[in-house]
């Protein structure tokens, strides 16, 4: 899931003109905070709760946007960043749960 967070982002460009601007503004933010909670979710402890990693990766990708890039990238503030921000944690979040479902729903039962 990671991976296809980080795909988003990098092809970005490549949908330019195929998307609307508005979209093509937010789509990057959407993208990067659903490869952040992803990225949280496979460091973090095994009994930690998946809320705790949406907390922490919406926390992070908050931070970049309030720093400015956590003062190594710029950054264009816009507020509207820290909504496609949480609309991205929360797209990993119910991909994450509905994923977690379907895994434990194949599974051998013991």
């Amino acid at each position: 899931m990671t991976l296809i967070g980080t795909i988003g982002l990098l092809s970005k460009s490549w949908f330019r003109d195929s998307i609307s601007d508005l979209a093509y503004a937010y789509l990057g933010n959407l993208a990067a905070s659903f490869a952040v909670f992803f990225v949280v979710a496979i460091a973090a402890p095994p009994r930690l709760h998946r809320i705790w990693s949406a907390v922490v990766a919406l926390a992070i990708v908050e931070a970049f946007d309030l720093t400015d890039g956590f003062g190594v990238m710029t950054n264009v503030y816009d507020p509207f960043d820290y909504l496609a921000n949480g609309l991205g944690i929360a797209l990993a979040y119910c991909v994450d749960l509905v994923s977690t479902r379907i895994m434990q729903s194949n599974s051998p039962r013991s």
